[in-house]
């Protein structure tokens, strides 16, 4: 598919129960059949790509169909949760099983929106709250500036007077517990995204794509310290499907319902994931993993020069036709001020 214009009514929440891919709402523009086909965990990444309007190699997983090609969203939110089996999640979508649960991330994502549309500066955004990873990329810097990423200031804003204490129900939960602050902290950033990003909703009409991609390992941390079988485990994982909830409305109330919103719980991947590094001492072994000379895989530009070239051809062929269909009918004593001026220089001799 090629990369159409990003302006789209659409909103997609969805959410992987365990080791499930589920599609809880979308719109006309982009469909998902109804079906039990495995999606890989690795091709997660280009499922939301997909439903963006970019280009993947090779996915012929059988959910999403074809949509409307000139109708994307102009965001993409997506919510790692870690630790948790199942979430209580509306029900009135579509799932999909997941196959292969291995870790992934949005960076070929954020790389294609960040060649595509680099000097429109999109907002990218890629927090771990836990971990204190944060990358903001564009116009994220200006918004999300206040945004608490690290542990101290997390902790210090759960105690403020706006913070989500005031209102919200801990059951058996614990102001006075690390592992219970802490998974309160990662709610905390959900409803101050969508907080700072609600005092700069110009940014949500625009023509470039975001991207927000945000790992929660908070729940994981509480059934570590508590059990799965724990009354604090049960309550944590309805606060956070509330949540989830919640803070997927307001994402789309932002972005007026151009925006996909995607969750994916696991509770435990398979394997942990590895940036891929390569050296000069590789080059013989890249030569024996490619005997053919094969080409290289298509790019999100092909799609892009392709476009150009062909309605360029398309009109120079047009204005030759044209042209020459014009200068076979010209009526060289009429049309032309060349035979005309020749003329009277004739007769005035």
């Amino acid at each position: 598919l090629a990369l159409p214009g990003l302006n789209s009514f659409y909103v997609c929440f969805l959410g992987v129960c365990g080791d499930e891919f589920s599609v809880l709402r979308s719109p006309q523009s982009v469909v998902f059949r109804d079906g039990s086909w495995p999606i890989p965990g690795e091709r997660i990444p280009d499922v939301a790509a997909l439903s963006m309007g970019f280009s993947v190699e090779d996915l012929s997983w059988p959910g999403l169909a074809v949509g409307d090609l000139f109708h994307r969203p102009r965001a993409t939110v997506l919510v790692t949760v870690k630790g948790v089996d199942k979430l209580t999640l509306p029900v009135k979508g579509i799932s999909y099983p997941i196959e292969n649960a291995v870790p992934f991330s949005l960076d070929s994502v954020a790389n294609a929106i960040h060649t595509l549309f680099s000097e429109e500066t999109p907002v990218v955004l890629q927090l771990a709250p836990s971990e204190e990873r944060v990358y903001m990329v564009g116009k994220a810097n200006s918004v999300f500036e206040d945004l608490s990423v690290t542990l101290r200031q997390l902790r210090n804003r759960l105690f403020q007077d706006n913070s989500i204490l005031s209102s919200l129900p801990l059951n058996s939960l614990s102001r006075n517990n690390e592992v219970d602050l802490l998974f309160l902290s990662e709610l905390q950033v959900l409803h101050d995204i969508a907080s700072l990003l609600s005092r700069h909703k110009h940014l949500a009409k625009d023509h470039s794509p975001d991207l927000y991609s945000l790992e929660l390992a908070g729940l994981e941390e509480v059934g570590k310290r508590y059990g799965e079988d724990s009354q604090q485990f049960k309550d944590a994982s309805q606060i956070l499907a509330d949540s989830l909830q919640k803070f997927a409305d307001e994402m789309f109330n932002l972005y007026s319902g151009n925006a996909v919103v995607e969750v994916v719980a696991v509770k435990a991947f398979n394997s942990p994931l590895t940036r891929k590094t390569r050296s000069i001492l590789q080059s013989s072994q890249s030569e024996t993993e490619n005997p053919y000379n094969l080409a290289y895989p298509y790019n999100y530009n092909y799609s892009v020069i392709f476009n150009i070239i062909l309605w360029m051809m398309i009109g120079l062929a047009l204005a030759v036709i044209v042209i020459s269909y014009n200068l076979w009918n010209m009526d060289p004593g009429y049309d032309s001020i060349i035979y005309r001026m020749t003329n009277q220089k004739i007769r005035m001799d």
